[in-house]
């Protein structure tokens, strides 16, 4: 039936309810192809229960005018990102078509990239009346003056618009002061979320001024804890969430924000914030106990006392990040996980951890034990097999991301016992484990038991003096793998085995810099219809084959790595790019195999590219790179560097 036999005007009211239905078990990106087969499957595609979360992110052009025009005719509310604002050009009759289009319907607005004027922004902002969140991160050009809100009769008109704002992000403002912080926040006096992450707050001392904060009042200059403190104070009825990331917050500032009265945090986010030490953290959770996702990674000075603090303290703690505390090693961890509410973990980069606390702690009583999700175990460097093992078996019917990149200890027994239990994951990152072969991902790996002795290593003896004594273990980066026979993949194909096959729920997977993975095992293994993200890049034994096998199982793919893979060449462009409509994101730096060709094969093939790397492809040109950009409409990040054979000694980076 041809598309012109339906009716352009078909609201979803008048479709069969059993379009809409089949249409609610769809992802959202098969659901987005489903909309293009005819009017009345695109009206369906667009009824209020799929527009739930969905931010339409567009630039400030022409172009985007339509767009904004069309969203007004929709019954629904919406969710704006608009880039490159400024005050002049396009940006002005944007904004304004916004405000009379879409105000009563505006939930949400943020402007990264942008540049714009306190005049366009004043003329915008009455108009949205049912706004729910603003993003001002970045914009320094409404605060570098020092003059926004500075009229009572904007702030009254700003006040009565946002009365209902919940949401406000002010981060990485490099001219936010006392005054400009106190109009701002006295127009929006519900706030349920604040953001300073990234700004310059005087905590102690006030550099203008030469003395302590809060002997000066309002400064025009910097935003001071006085002045933090006396909106906590006014907002606690309201306030749940802070993010005080990368600012130079001390301990006992920290502890006069915790200690306000009344205030009941439930989030809260501390990232980088490198002043802080474990007193701290102690005061904060006895302060703070109803805090349910907390990030404190990367503060360095943080060590197990931090970690036994938040054990005791918050037991409704769901999701918590110790990323890239260095001194943080497996004591305590095992309290932590006997936290039931406990659903993420990250501890990436917590070089001293092995996970043996972990796996004690959660083998207690299957009541009284958190039911991990999310588990971040990146550079983690002493996690071995029996560990993963372990959490396999006793993470099997909740964890749905599970991230060991660069576990270098990490070896096939790992995989299969991840491939074995672990079926609901949807997220699996096994980067630069550069022990894991074909023969983990096909699942016939010889299965000894595995021996937690061993695994510690080594015991050395009074003799280990002797030279010669022990036979120095083989470096696994050294052996060229061993190929998998025609005969082993028969047995692949008919054993019942636990191969990487069985988790049917991925939709990511990065397998970067394993060396050992060959062609044998990436075209029998990674077949995920579903799959939307996918790293193979640094695999130097995988060509073509690999790359036409992908497109051809995973066609749901919206980014793929392939950079540093001397093996693929346009003949796998060519047998890919056909079948990867939906791609968005394509790395291909260090292909020295590729050529112009695939570039128009690109073009003719995969229309939404967002980003693509050529960089140090010696054989594409730069004249057809350039017309690859002025082809390719959603083209915004094109990476070309050293293209065409260029002496890399002679261009700068």
């Amino acid at each position: 039936m041809e598309d012109s036999d339906w009716d352009d005007s078909v609201k979803t009211s008048e479709l069969p309810l059993e379009v809409i239905y089949i249409l609610s078990f769809l992802t959202t990106s098969d659901r987005k192809e489903a909309s293009l087969v005819c009017h009345r499957w695109y009206s369906a595609s667009q009824d209020l229960q799929f527009q739930k979360n969905v931010i339409f992110c567009f630039p400030a052009s022409a172009s985007s005018l339509d767009l904004v025009r069309s969203l007004a005719e929709r019954n629904s509310r919406f969710r704006l990102s608009i880039r490159q604002l400024d005050g002049f050009s396009m940006s002005r009759p944007l904004l304004q078509e916004v405000g009379l289009c879409l105000g009563s319907k505006l939930e949400s607005l943020a402007m990264p990239g942008s540049s714009i004027t306190e005049a366009s922004l004043l003329s915008l902002l009455p108009r949205l009346t049912s706004l729910r969140r603003l993003d001002l991160r970045g914009l320094d050009s409404l605060f570098m003056s020092g003059a926004f809100l500075s009229r009572e009769e904007h702030r009254q008109q700003v006040r009565s618009a946002l009365s209902g704002l919940e949401e406000l992000d002010l981060s990485d403002l490099r001219y936010l002061s006392d005054v400009t912080f106190n109009r701002l926040t006295g127009c929006t006096t519900h706030l349920h979320r604040l953001s300073l992450a990234g700004c310059y707050i005087a905590f102690e001392f006030d550099p203008y001024h030469g003395c302590p904060v809060g002997a000066v009042e309002d400064s025009s200059a910097l935003l001071s804890l006085r002045n933090l403190r006396r909106l906590l104070t006014e907002q606690k009825s309201t306030l749940v969430a802070l993010d005080l990331s990368r600012t130079s917050i001390s301990p006992e500032s920290l502890r006069t924000i915790a200690q306000v009265q009344g205030l009941v945090l439930e989030e809260l986010c501390l990232r980088g914030c490198k002043e802080l030490t474990d007193y701290s953290v102690e005061v904060l959770v006895k302060h703070q106990p109803s805090l349910q996702k907390l990030d404190i990674s990367a503060c360095t000075k943080l060590t197990n006392r931090s970690v036994e603090a938040l054990a005791r303290s918050l037991k409704q703690l769901t999701h918590l990040s110790l990323s890239c505390d260095w001194r943080i090693t497996d004591k305590g961890l095992a309290d932590l996980v006997s936290v039931s509410s406990l659903r993420s973990l990250a501890l990436s980069d917590c070089l001293r951890v092995s996970g043996t606390e972990i796996v004690k702690g959660l083998k207690g009583s299957s009541t009284d034990r958190a039911r991990l999700e999310s588990l971040n175990l990146k550079s983690c460097t002493y996690v071995r097999d029996f560990v993963v093992m372990s959490l396999a078996q006793l993470l099997r019917d909740t964890l749905c991301e599970l991230d060991l990149t660069s576990c270098v200890n990490v070896t096939d027994l790992s995989v299969c016992s991840i491939a074995t239990y672990l079926h609901r994951l949807a997220v699996l990152r096994l980067g630069w484990c550069k022990q894991i072969t074909d023969w983990g991902l096909l699942g016939i790996v010889e299965t000894t038991k595995c021996d937690p002795e061993q695994e510690m290593g080594p015991r050395f003896t009074g003799t280990f003096g002797i030279m010669g004594f022990f036979k120095p273990l083989p470096l696994p980066h050294d052996e060229r793998p061993k190929l998998v026979t025609q005969n082993d993949l028969e047995q692949f194909k008919q054993q019942a085995g636990s191969s990487l096959l069985a988790l049917s729920r991925l939709r990511e997977l990065d397998l970067s810099g394993c060396p050992r993975l060959t062609d044998s095992s990436i075209t029998q293994v990674v077949r995920y219809p579903d799959l939307q993200h996918l790293s193979l890049s640094m695999l130097p034994e995988i060509t073509d084959a690999s790359l036409a096998s992908v497109a051809w199982h995973c066609r749901s793919l919206t980014s793929l790595a392939l950079s540093h893979c001397p093996g693929i060449s346009d003949r796998g462009i060519a047998q890919a790019a056909p079948h990867l409509h939906r791609l968005q994101h394509l790395y291909l730096s260090c292909c020295h195999n590729i050529t112009d060709r695939s570039l128009f094969l690109l073009v003719q093939h995969c229309d939404r590219l967002r980003t693509l790397d050529i960089s140090r492809c010696q054989n594409i040109s730069i004249t057809t790179a350039d017309f690859l950009q002025s082809q390719l409409p959603f083209l915004e990040n094109l990476h070309y560097k050293f293209i065409g054979g260029a002496d890399l000694t002679l261009q700068p980076e």
